[in-house]
């Protein structure tokens, strides 16, 4: 296949965007994707089906990192904010629907927590920060600093929301490092917010973070991309080696082509990186693989309107561990979004299995089905079968940062240094989230 200046292996988010911005920087670079499976995007994946328009991973992303939009009014497409419904947000508690309410008074004075867990919540202020940098876990961290109730109720949904986690492995700073620097500043959460405000005090509030998408779904975003690089990506090619000689790296294709370049960005899950990196080395290769990836599904239904008890103006719900349900939670897609449905239908979409129960995100499709149906009907008193459904199954799905996850990342730099040309990114390192993946993408173009 001959050679390039630079090689990019994987055409997930990470990938495409990292080539965009290097592309931009300089438009006559030598630059190729390779990208094993038919299709680009990883996983982010919409489908239309029937009027349907459903996400089989991430549905959004926040406005309040910049180069997520930035990248999307360069490439032309339009984003579109999240309705009003998106900010109500519920919690199953004790088998009921709670809504939390977006002011702390208002969340304060609901009947989420117990006066015991309100009480305990406020002797935050006075809870002395660790001083030893010793790693925690995010259960460990919030029980010590606000207590048993606060964690179980909110905190853990919380976390098995974004990442289908376990809290009692994932590490509070690699996962949530905003919160964990506010106790190694400030000596404390209350205190780190309150003197957040009184820094900002001058400066012009800024609004809320809002979720944003696009009008044809997430993948407006990868095939936007997808059509500005095109001559530069190679598809049904799976990478499946690197070797080292001289300045030059050898990259091996499932096929038996070869590219030689000297500069070699891998941007696929890490277990695919480790597997390519296991001849170059051996102690990289071993550190990815213990980068843990659970399976989890997401099952999409719709239903007419006049179907579900409950109501439809929401953004979806959460449920804690402590309830012992069977899915994780669900989003009502055609809530937050325009054009998700079709006119009198609601299309919800629930997590099912992650960390604590991979099992059972790899049902049989009548089982999954019939599982996750059947808590729903439960949870939101919906009365007979959906009209549609459809189910998306990641085998491998969300990188989890667990204990000693920092530790891993330092390692893995360390050995990198030895092999000048040759960089790691994604969503398994520094961040889960789109936002994030191409932050990350952008920071790491700068530095090639």
């Amino acid at each position: 296949m001959g050679s390039a200046e630079l090689v990019i292996v994987g055409g997930g988010i990470s990938g495409l965007s990292l080539a965009y911005f290097l592309l931009k920087k300089n438009p006559q670079l030598d630059l190729k994707i390779i990208e094993a499976e038919e299709k680009v995007g990883g996983k982010i994946v919409t489908e239309n089906i029937s009027g349907f328009l459903c996400e089989g991973g991430v549905n959004g992303f926040l406005n309040n990192k910049p180069s997520t939009l930035r990248l999307a009014s360069e490439l032309n497409i339009e984003p579109i904010k999240g309705s009003e419904s998106s900010k109500v947000r519920y919690l199953l508690i004790d088998g009921k629907m709670i809504k939390v309410p977006e002011n702390p008074i208002k969340f304060f004075l609901s009947s989420i927590l117990s006066i015991s867990g309100k009480i305990r919540m406020l002797k935050e202020y006075f809870v002395p920060p660790v001083k030893e940098h010793t790693e925690e876990t995010v259960e460990s961290f919030v029980t010590r600093r606000v207590g048993r109730e606060f964690y179980e109720k909110l905190i853990d949904a919380m976390s098995t929301g974004i990442y289908a986690g376990d809290p009692s492995k994932m590490s509070m700073k690699s996962c949530f490092p905003k919160v964990y620097w506010l106790e190694k500043k400030y000596g404390g959460l209350i205190r780190g917010l309150i003197a957040l405000r009184k820094e900002r005090k001058d400066v012009k509030a800024q609004p809320s973070a809002v979720l944003m998408s696009f009008k044809t779904g997430m993948a407006e975003l990868v095939y936007s991309l997808e059509s500005n690089l095109s001559s530069k990506i190679i598809k049904g090619n799976r990478v499946i080696g690197i070797t080292k000689q001289n300045s030059y790296y050898s990259v091996y294709l499932e096929n038996g082509d070869t590219v030689e370049s000297e500069k070699v960005v891998l941007s696929c899950p890490a277990y695919e990186t480790a597997d390519i990196l296991k001849e170059l080395n051996r102690e990289i290769s071993d550190i990815l693989k213990t980068i843990p990836y659970p399976p989890l599904s997401v099952v999409a239904f719709g239903f007419k309107k006049e179907q579900i008890g409950f109501g439809t103006s929401l953004y979806g719900f959460l449920i804690p561990y402590r309830e012992k349900r069977k899915i994780l939670g669900t989003l009502f897609d055609s809530s937050i979004f325009p054009n998700r449905a079709p006119e009198g239908y609601v299309l919800l979409r629930s997590m099912i299995g992650g960390r604590r129960a991979p099992e059972l995100a790899m049902l049989s499709d009548e089982n999954l089905t019939e599982t996750v149906l059947y808590e729903l009907k439960s949870i939101l008193n919906i009365k007979g079968d959906p009209e549609f459904v459809k189910i998306f199954r990641w085998e491998k799905a969300i990188p989890q940062y667990e204990l000693g996850h920092e530790e891993k990342l330092n390692r893995i730099d360390t050995i990198l240094n030895k092999f000048p040309g040759l960089y790691i990114t994604g969503n398994a390192y520094r961040g889960v989230s789109v936002n994030d993946c191409i932050e990350n993408s952008l920071k790491l173009a700068e530095k090639i």
